[in-house]
Formats: C-alpha cells, sequence, structure tokens
C-alpha cells in the first residue's frame, strides 16, 4: 500500500470515528415516542395521533403517543425537553406553552432549551354563546357587556390556560369585562356553555363547530387574521368589532437541546411531507385546521414571539396560575 493510500485510509478510519452514534445506527433504528402533555382526546392529543402514524411510515419505525398530562402541561413538557437529544423523544405542544412561561417557573428556557422542528398546524379559535344570550353578533354581545359590566361569563378549560388568555386578551382590547369560569379542561367548559350555566367560551374550531352546526351554540367570530375556509362567512374578530385582534391556534414539534441537526432535519423535511399531505389535510380540514409546516427557525421565531405577546396579556388581565 502506498503512503497516499496509507493516508486516505486512516483519514476515512477517523471520519468513520467521528461519526455520532445516530448516523452509524441509521437513525431511526428503535420506535420514537411523541410525548402529550395533556389527557388523550383534546385537540394536541389529535393532532399527535393524525401526524405520527403517517410519520411513522416515512421512518420505518413505529411513532408511538405518549399522554403526560399534569399542572397545565408542564409536568410532561418538563420530562420530554429533559430527555435524552437522540431523537427518540419528542414533545407536541399547543398555545399553552407559549402562556406557561409567564405563570410557572420552568426550569428550562422555551425557546433556547429546545430544539424547534416544525409548526404542525394552524387553525382558530371560534367564540361562540350559548343562544340564550340575546346577541346575534359580536357587536351586540360586545354592547351587552358594556351595560353589564361583569355580568356575563366565560368558560375555560383551566385557569392560566390558554382558553383564559386569549379570552382576556380580546376583552381587555375592547375595554369590557366578563366573568371567569374556569374548568378542568375542555369537555366540562363546553358542557356548561351548552347548558347555559356559562354564557360563552373562545375554543377550537374542532371542539365547538360541531354543536354550532347542530344549532346548539351560535358562533359569533374567529379570532384567526383572516377568515376560515371551512366556515367562510364567519367573521374574524378583528373585522366584527375588535381591531388587532388575531390569535391563530397551533400545534408544533419539539425536541430537547442538544438534538443533533441532522436529526432535526430530518424530521423538519419528513414533517413538511405529513402536514402536507393530501389524505392527512382531507381528515383535518373538515375541522377548521391546516396543516402548517416550514422551518425550524421559522417556528423558533413564532414561539419567541407568542410568549412576549401573551406575557403582556397576562400582566395587563393580572391572571394567576392555577392551582
Amino acid at each position: 500500500m502506498t503512503l497516499h493510500r496509507r493516508t486516505l485510509c486512516a483519514a476515512s478510519l477517523g471520519l468513520l470515528a467521528a461519526r455520532p452514534s445516530w448516523a452509524q445506527d441509521g437513525y431511526p433504528s428503535k420506535p420514537i415516542r411523541i410525548v402529550v402533555p395533556f389527557a388523550p382526546g383534546g385537540g394536541t392529543d389529535f393532532s399527535a395521533r393524525v401526524f405520527s402514524a403517517k410519520l411513522g411510515e416515512r421512518l420505518g419505525q413505529p411513532v408511538t403517543v405518549e399522554n403526560r398530562p399534569g399542572a397545565a402541561s408542564t409536568l410532561g413538557t418538563a420530562y420530554a425537553v429533559k430527555s435524552p437529544p437522540d431523537g427518540y423523544t419528542l414533545l407536541v405542544i399547543s398555545g399553552s406553552y407559549v402562556v406557561n412561561p409567564s405563570l410557572y417557573k420552568l426550569g428550562f428556557d422555551p425557546v433556547n432549551d429546545v430544539e424547534p422542528i416544525i409548526q404542525l398546524t394552524e387553525s382558530g379559535y371560534v367564540l361562540v354563546i350559548n343562544p340564550r344570550v340575546p346577541a346575534q353578533n359580536l357587536a351586540d354581545l360586545l354592547e351587552l357587556m358594556r351595560r353589564r359590566p361583569g355580568e356575563l361569563t366565560y368558560a375555560s378549560s383551566g385557569q392560566g390556560g390558554h382558553l383564559q388568555v386569549v379570552t382576556e386578551y380580546m376583552l381587555g382590547l375592547a375595554r369590557v369585562q366578563a366573568k371567569h369560569i374556569p374548568y378542568r379542561g375542555t369537555g366540562p367548559a363546553v358542557a356548561d356553555v351548552l347548558a347555559g350555566t356559562v354564557d360563552m367560551m373562545f375554543g377550537g374550531t374542532e371542539a365547538l363547530m360541531q354543536y354550532v352546526a347542530a344549532g346548539k351554540l351560535r358562533a359569533i367570530a374567529v379570532g384567526t387574521p383572516k377568515r376560515l375556509a371551512a366556515y367562510p362567512d364567519l367573521p374574524t374578530v378583528a373585522e366584527a368589532g375588535v381591531p388587532g385582534y388575531e390569535v391563530v391556534a397551533w400545534h408544533g414539534m419539539l425536541a430537547p437541546k442538544g438534538t443533533p441537526p441532522q436529526i432535526v432535519a430530518l424530521l423538519n423535511r419528513h414533517m413538511n411531507a405529513v402536514v402536507h399531505d393530501k389524505a392527512i389535510n382531507e381528515k383535518i380540514a373538515p375541522q377548521g385546521v391546516d396543516g402548517a409546516g416550514g422551518t425550524p427557525e421559522q417556528f423558533r421565531a413564532l414561539l419567541k414571539t407568542e410568549i412576549e405577546r401573551y406575557a403582556q396579556v397576562v400582566r395587563d388581565a393580572h391572571i394567576k396560575a392555577g392551582e
């Protein structure tokens, strides 16, 4: 063997030795789990399960969903972000992720101590009222709250949760007041609005529009910047009476800090294909949910912007964390 060939072989062996274990194993070489920091049955759980099966098909490994609810999603979130950064534990988050930093001591930086992978979905929070409330549109509802400050009630999925924050955001911009009635989850909150025990609530289209279609609730407006394609007759909050109000409901995927950039890029590439898959969108579009996609950098920028915006809402409305 010539000196030149021996040098090339030695260099090649050195490169092989320097390759990280994930490259040697051919990531992924075993099942991947997606942590959902909420109980089964909610919007975050739905999104994680819809996308996980298709991701598993593309990666050639099972992708399972593990629910770890508790403490306004902070328990499951902390567990996932502190897991080994090897690409085998991922986290699906929702809007509560950008509210919690203003309410809880997290023990990690929600922007810089994670590896954002992708924004999975975007949809709208729809404002609904019980049909017995004497209002046909948002202007009527705001006028009613001005005449009866603090008398009307709104439900949310929990004290200090995202639904309380987005509601208080609208109330603050409109300079009206309503009484907050927190529940342990979206399901019980919806049930009491249906029963007329509570007057109104913001919630995901996938949770509420079925009752609007059945005539059991009245949809007033949607919080997105533009009208939703699935509900073109439903005005936005901004155009219906509260200029400047824009709230997009979304889900996204994170990995623990230190996950190799090659794994993040691989997952981002596959997830972009998944969220734009025709079969997936046929399943989520009727719920008023769209696949989002984009780069990790775009998702990190969204997290930063949303955390800053909702911190201001929490301060202005004096919102406190739940027990």
